[in-house]
């Protein structure tokens, strides 16, 4: 039974407007492997909160399977991750597909090459199983799908530096020791309405620095963009309108390392987010992802050596590098114009309430150059120090730098060493939780040196090697995704003792005899607060708080030390 017929998924089983389920899409895959084992090797890779098994495949043209060989033979890999948010299939569903034909068509199978292609079918396979046809608001169809949340309803697409998921832990793990060299994580778009059933997300390039950066922007993007449009499907950049409208220009999506592309180039990996319309029919948007999947996939094919080669060399410089960016903005002087296919926004009085709502009229099509702001500037760099000292109380801090493929060495004696800290002077969380964190947007810190204890155990991790980025925008608290940020150090912003009032009085009234910065602080505190010295908690707090005779030095200190010289 070697035709398409006899292996038929559930999406072209039915009317085009329908999405396999995890118990259809696992037995799929499992029976392919049975009967092409020289082609497909599908396992469990690990499960998820719910206990849900996580499963992942390899198909290569010439039967090695081995992580170990392939990497050893330095075998191109390429990526495809789908169900990251299972309300938005099409991606599980076309991989079905793209399987099943590499079993069935040897030419295309023979067209990989030496390429890898290395796919997970249903990453949030919670979400999966949670099936209805009412959490993506006004999407067209399919007519049953999964929903957005895992099992503890964290957004997986958050979720990959915090790992506080299951699923996120395993991907750290898997991705690392794949190290793809380029990715495809499938998505569905919602927002301003226009006339492209596909959009596309990027590795901002500016990130990626030279050679990987350049050749994304110059040459892969050229070439994906140039070749959805001779299949029948044009594509634009994902539309993040500068103001509401795509009319006054779009910007690239700063996709910071919670999200898979930014987390991607954390690795140097070249990763796409492609975005299909939500307002378009199912049909279209299954096949306008399964060409996007094919078209990355063949540029990919075509220049493997190319982009191996560039990540090589972008390896080679981290571990060189004497300045690291920690920070990015768009760049607003600096736009490029891409011609757009839009339709006319058009305002209308609404029947809820006393204004204008937007809409978008269809039959009013418009075509022409918009600005797109697609670069972006370092917004903040630091000295890249020569090495991080970790004590060992952080575990699970030095957990995901384990996952991630950062090499650690342990501290063999006590010693004491100098070193930069940060003293952290004020933090600004959201005022709601976000993915289960509250998460620091303002942090205002200041440098310091001073010589810590180091003890028998605690982690070195120094930054001569290719994984430093991952180190370096994890461990900087200003980085737009520390850990730091995401609070896996909030115990250090809680003082630890308190004070008895009517005691402490009398040796606050020492302190600022015998501490004259602490004099100096208290009398600009008084003339700013004058309310305040009615209040005899504020002023002995202040005291208590500022004052060197109480000090806890583990309080406000940021407890990951930057080392600058060999130890």
């Amino acid at each position: 039974m070697n035709n398409s017929s006899a292996y038929s998924t559930p999406y072209e089983s039915g009317n085009r407007n329908q999405t396999t389920t995890w118990a259809s899409c696992i037995p799929f895959y499992e029976r392919l492997a049975r009967d092409f084992p020289t082609i497909l090797h599908f396992e469990q890779i690990g499960i998820s909160d719910n206990g849900i098994p996580i499963h992942a495949g390899v198909v290569t043209s010439d039967g090695v399977f081995d992580r170990v060989t392939l990497k050893s033979e330095k075998r191109p890999i390429f990526f495809n991750n789908n169900g990251i948010h299972p309300g938005e299939p099409e991606g599980i569903d076309s991989c079905m597909a793209l399987v099943r034909d590499f079993c069935l068509q040897p030419e295309r199978l023979a067209a990989l090459g030496k390429t890898v292609f290395l796919f997970i079918p249903i990453y949030n396979v919670d979400g999966s199983l949670n099936r209805q046809n009412t959490s993506r608001v006004n999407q067209n169809g399919p007519e049953l799908f999964g929903f957005r949340a895992n099992g503890r309803n964290l957004d997986l697409n958050r979720d990959f530096i915090k790992c506080d998921s299951l699923s996120a832990q395993l991907f750290n793990q898997f991705f690392s020791a794949w190290d793809p060299d380029v990715m495809v994580d499938t998505h569905t778009s919602n927002g301003a309405d226009y006339s492209y059933t596909m959009t596309l997300i990027q590795t901002q390039a500016d990130k990626l620095g030279d050679g990987l950066g350049p050749f994304l922007r110059e040459t892969m993007l050229p070439a994906i963009y140039t070749g959805m449009e001779q299949r029948g499907w044009p594509t634009c950049p994902y539309v993040n309108p500068v103001k509401v409208t795509p009319d006054d220009g779009i910007e690239d999506f700063l996709e910071v390392p919670r999200f898979s592309t930014g987390f991607a180039a954390l690795h140097h990996t070249i990763g796409f987010m492609p975005e299909t319309h939500m307002l378009k029919p199912y049909a279209d948007r299954y096949d306008s992802m399964r060409t996007l999947v094919e078209v990355v996939l063949d540029f990919t094919v075509r220049h493997a050596q190319q982009i191996q080669a560039l990540r090589d060399e972008a390896k080679k410089r981290a571990c060189q590098k004497a300045q690291w960016p920690i920070s990015w903005k768009v760049d607003h002087t600096r736009p490029s114009s891409f011609r757009f296919k839009g339709f006319a926004a058009v305002y209308s009085p609404s029947k809820l309430g006393n204004y204008l709502r937007l809409g978008y009229d269809r039959s009013q099509v418009w075509e022409k150059e918009i600005a797109y702001f697609d670069h972006f500037v370092e917004d903040l760099t630091i000295q890249t120090p020569f090495s991080y000292l970790i004590p060992q109380a952080w575990r699970e801090v030095i957990e995901r730098l384990s996952w991630n493929g950062v090499q650690l060495r342990r501290v063999e004696t006590d010693q004491q060493i100098e070193v930069k800290t940060y003293r952290i002077e004020a933090v600004k969380s959201r005022a709601h939780p976000y993915e289960g964190h509250m998460f620091h947007d303002e942090i205002s810190l200041t440098t310091h040196i001073e010589t810590i204890d180091a003890r028998v155990g605690d982690y070195l991790v120094d930054l001569q090697q290719a994984s430093a980025r991952y180190a370096i925008e994890t461990l900087e608290p200003l980085a737009h995704d520390s850990f730091f940020r995401w609070g896996f150090f909030n115990s250090i912003l809680e003082k630890k003792e308190a004070f008895s009032d009517y005691v402490f009085e009398d040796s606050a009234y020492e302190m600022l005899q015998s501490e004259p910065d602490l004099a100096a602080k208290f009398e600009a505190w008084k003339t700013d607060n004058p309310t305040l010295l009615s209040n005899q908690e504020a002023v002995l707090n202040f005291i208590f708080t500022h004052g060197k005779r109480f000090h806890e030095p583990e309080w406000m200190r940021y407890p990951v030390y930057s080392i600058m010289h060999q130890i």
